[in-house]
């Protein structure tokens, strides 16, 4: 049975947490957003050059779906405190639908906190994920395509694309390399909080023995700035190579100089692929990657610690861990900057990682407040 003092208790607290939100969502601002662009594609030139066009239809489809969300939270506060107000101790149908409304709102509330922490810059962008094997051999080959799986799971839990840029199998088990494209709705600030070293500690299915192993894994995590505008690449600035593609022979990819690999020589920022079968896909695919490599590049230029990190990352081994997974003596994965654990290892390498993905953004809001 409902308790009415206790669901008026917990209206109350969601109410004050509506409240100080609600304060940092600046609707008004949104609205004026969209009418801005719809100025903007409405423009008689507007469609002269659609290439330009492209992010500003991603911004419109961003922006109207954080309206949407907003007034949907609103309505739903609105409805909470109506029902609140007329509801008494007995009703059991009442009740039962204020606490129903009581929940809508606080999985709304949970929903729209996550778009107020992901107010980056570069947030809104999809992802390049690239998984280094580290210190380990064949066991830390064998991790990194764990992590790989890990990861394209997340994504397709999400209802995200992903796809897979540039693959450098192991030469035993595992891979050696691999650049994942991540495509939805704010796929980068979800997952900016994996980069950086996994540990892996577990029985080594490659040891005779039976040994326990410790094997690192480096995760690198830039904004696929594919789209941007402004980012301006001189042809002169660019060595292209091509070369055949590693792999399982017998593929039609493995037996022509399709695989591309471009060097933007100023800088010395590398971008390959070879997964397409065409020179020329492989070439499109490689020019976007190194966009995005150049923009993360100059960003981080601009910012004086994440230009320090640039330029000295850690080690991939010991010491330097972000989140350790064991699984032998016992069984659990943390992370060392949040202090989030979770014990059923096989859901987090199956991809349900959304736990470590909020309080990693929780983390990083109170980080940036100090």
């Amino acid at each position: 049975m409902i308790q009415l003092a206790e669901l008026r208790s917990r209206c109350n607290a969601l109410a004050e947490q509506f409240n100080s939100l609600w304060g940092r969502l600046d609707l008004p601002s949104k609205e004026a957003r969209l009418e801005e662009i719809e100025k903007i594609i409405s423009a008689p030139d507007a469609w002269n050059d659609q290439e330009k066009m492209t992010p500003v239809l991603k911004e419109k489809s961003r922006v109207e779906a954080e309206v949407a969300r907003y007034r949907e939270l609103q309505s739903a506060y609105e409805e909470t405190q109506e029902w609140l107000g007329f509801v008494s101790e007995g009703e059991e149908d009442a009740l039962e639908t204020l606490n129903e409304q009581a929940d809508l709102l606080e999985k709304l509330l949970t929903q729209t906190e996550m778009t107020v922490l992901l107010s980056g810059e570069a947030d809104h962008m999809d992802a390049l994920i690239d998984i280094h094997p580290g210190a380990g051999g064949t066991e830390a080959q064998d991790w990194a395509e764990m992590l790989e799986r890990m990861y394209l799971r997340w994504a397709e839990s999400q209802g995200f694309k992903s796809e897979i840029v540039d693959l450098l199998p192991g030469d035993e088990a595992g891979i050696k390399s691999v650049t994942i494209r991540i495509q939805g709705d704010n796929a980068y600030g979800l997952l900016r909080g994996e980069k950086g070293v996994h540990r892996l500690i577990r029985i080594s299915p490659f040891d005779a023995s039976g040994r326990r192993q410790t094997s690192f894994v480096s995760v690198d995590l830039i904004p696929d700035a594919g789209e941007i505008q402004g980012i301006e690449i001189k042809e002169a600035d660019l060595r292209i190579d091509v070369y055949r593609a590693s792999g399982a022979g017998g593929q039609h990819v493995n037996k022509t100089e399709s695989a591309v690999r471009i060097t933007h020589i100023p800088t010395g920022i590398v971008a390959q692929c070879q997964n397409q079968r065409s020179q020329q896909s492989n070439r499109d695919s490689a020019m976007r990657v190194l966009k995005a490599r150049l923009y993360a590049y100059e960003q981080s230029k601009r910012d004086a610690a994440r230009q320090a990190d640039y330029a000295g990352k850690d080690a991939i081994a010991f010491g330097s861990q972000i989140r350790t997974y064991t699984l032998q003596p016992y069984r659990l994965v943390k992370d060392h900057r949040t202090g989030c654990e979770a014990g059923d290892v096989d859901a987090v390498l199956d991809g349900r990682i959304d736990a470590f993905l909020r309080d990693h953004l929780l983390y990083r809001h109170e980080q940036s407040q100090k």
